[in-house]
């Protein structure tokens, strides 16, 4: 098979053709190789290539839904038995995983053959992917910018075409933001849908889920029928719908009741293009016949996205400390964005810690009462189009400052600094529309219907109820019907 051929096809697609003996997984998995080598030197997408034990796999007798099909692994919560899960970072590059993760398990299962790992930013911390240990990734639209993050490796690489589908996960929009930067779909699952196991029961209480980044919505659909459901040793038995998701993707949504907001949720600025991005889509989904207004959910989303940031300071802390006691290594393996993250963290009392946790409930409810009146909210999926890279990098004077109060002042001061502050709306200025469905544990997605003028994609999100899912993938079938995406191909 040649390249312009396999990239018409989605996984889906592939999947048919290997099954009906039109193409051999070996065939498949070449070109996708042959893909990988030529564009991954310019985009650093794939950060470890897995080439011996894919061709292995591909001589072998595969079955499953998607069985012969090339497929990326994110480096971040996705283990692979007998190699190091590096999540970004130097110090977990040499540190061989004991077993499969269980979402995994169930690709492998689904016949997937993973031929590598992909990118992301030091234990997927950023809504970019530049983790010293690995270099920065770049956009297939533009070389220039940013994928987004944390599964910005795994965008990248579906976008220019290395594969039809790769893993992701999303804590706080990392399915999501670099789907909007690559222009493609992105799901993010509820919570306790998918396994996080066995590493972990759930990933920072649930609001992380595992998932994946597609070209088309039917692949979506389909990969979360293999990998939803049941783990034995998980916390949850989750409910699943009557149908399987790929034919609840199928059927026609029926007349929705769709809110939408464009201010940012925590006062910062939102460039026109993203109010746009909300504007155009408001127009294709009245085009639908669906009604649209404008409301806001009830939701205070400032104090969500503080109490958002008190877990994820408190989480990279417990991070830290786990990879230091299981490794041996200095403070120095870490980055100094991480390293401040962690000092904020254990600076952070357990009362403090209780007290944010608890407020999850409170935006639970709010949103809830949202979702009695209106069946999905649509928002811009990022404030702002893709950054160039380095852009949003921490600021030389930053780094100083951060670096002084480490060392000196200790962490309880650094706690009660502004610079906590600073470094926190510079983080969330960039993507704050995408925490709620973390923190409520909605499924939450990244439509791609836009583009800016300068041609860089411009995702849209919409954020269901619970149980949404069908609901989503429905919707985005529509949408995908309507104004088609798959084709639009990035030049590199």
């Amino acid at each position: 098979m040649e390249y312009d051929e396999y990239r018409k096809h989605d996984a889906v697609g592939l999947a048919a053709l290997v099954a009906s003996g039109e193409v051999k997984a070996a065939e498949l998995l070449e070109v996708a190789i042959a893909r990988a080598e030529q564009v991954n030197p310019r985009l650093n997408a794939l950060v470890r290539p897995m080439y011996d034990i894919a061709r292995e796999r591909a001589k072998t007798s595969l079955a499953g839904p998607f069985a012969g099909v090339p497929f990326l692994l994110k480096d971040l919560a996705q283990d692979y038995a007998g190699l190091p899960t590096g999540s970004g970072s130097r110090a977990l590059a040499d540190t061989p995983m004991p077993a499969h993760a269980e979402v995994v398990r169930r690709w492998l299962d689904a016949g997937l053959v993973v031929f590598g790992k992909t990118n992301t930013p030091e234990f997927g911390a950023k809504g970019i992917t530049e983790p010293d240990a690995n270099g920065p990734t770049r956009n297939p639209w533009n070389t220039a910018h940013t994928p987004g993050g944390s599964s910005g490796g795994s965008a990248a690489a579906v976008a220019a075409g290395i594969v039809p589908a790769a893993g992701g996960n999303d804590g706080g929009g990392s399915i999501r933001i670099p789907a909007a930067c690559c222009g493609l779909f992105g799901l993010k699952p509820g919570r306790g849908l998918v396994p996080s196991g066995p590493s972990y029961a759930e990933m920072l209480h649930g609001a992380a889920v595992n998932g994946v980044l597609t070209r088309s919505v039917r692949d979506s659909a389909a990969m979360l029928d293999v990998i939803a459901g049941h783990d034995p040793a998980g916390p949850y038995v989750p409910g699943l719908p009557e149908l399987p998701y790929l034919e609840l993707a199928r059927r026609e949504p029926g007349r929705l009741r769709i809110s939408y907001a464009t201010a940012s949720p925590i006062g910062t600025d939102v460039s026109p293009e993203a109010v746009a991005a909300v504007e155009d889509a408001v127009e294709l989904l009245r085009g639908l016949g669906h009604e649209v207004e404008e409301a806001k959910t009830g939701v205070d989303e400032r104090q969500l996205a503080r109490d958002f940031l008190t877990m994820w300071f408190a989480s990279m802390a417990a991070e830290v400390d786990h990879v230091r006691r299981a490794t041996g290594c200095g403070e120095d393996k870490f980055e100094l964005d991480t390293r401040v993250m962690a000092a904020v963290g254990r600076a952070t009392s357990a009362t403090t810690y209780v007290a944010s946790h608890n407020r999850w409930n409170e935006h639970s409810h709010r949103l809830a009462l949202f979702h009695e009146t209106y069946d999905l909210l649509l928002t811009p999926t990022l404030a702002h189009p893709p950054a160039r890279v380095g852009q949003l990098a921490t600021p030389a004077w930053m780094e100083t400052a951060s670096r002084v109060l480490l060392a000196v002042r200790g962490a309880g001061l650094l706690a009660k600094t502004d610079l906590v502050d600073r470094i926190a709306d510079d983080n969330l200025r960039w993507t704050p529309y995408t925490q709620l469905a973390n923190i409520t544990g909605r499924p939450a997605m990244s439509v791609p219907t836009y583009w800016t003028e300068g041609g860089l994609p411009l995702g849209v999100q919409f954020v269901a109820g619970l149980g949404g899912e069908g609901l989503l993938l429905s919707l985005a079938a529509q949408i995908e019907a309507a104004r088609p995406w798959a084709d639009r191909t990035p030049d590199i």
